[in-house]
């Protein structure tokens, strides 16, 4: 999938990707590019994994 990053709390790694209406939370660690920063308002391509009940962004990549 497409999306926008929305937020980005460097200090704790989080954030949420907006795509297609929707908001998926990511963990800094699925940033492909191994750089662990993403700058709000980044447009990425990522992968929907499943995990603990809830929809993650992973191998989120910039564009």
């Amino acid at each position: 999938m497409n999306g926008v990053v929305e937020s980005f709390d460097s200090h704790r790694g989080l954030g949420y990707i907006t795509a297609d209406g929707e908001q998926y939370l990511f963990h800094c660690a699925e940033i492909v590019d191994g750089t662990r920063e993403i700058e709000i308002g980044a447009h990425v391509r990522f992968v929907v994994a499943h995990r603990f009940g809830n929809q993650e962004a992973s191998e989120i990549a910039k564009l």
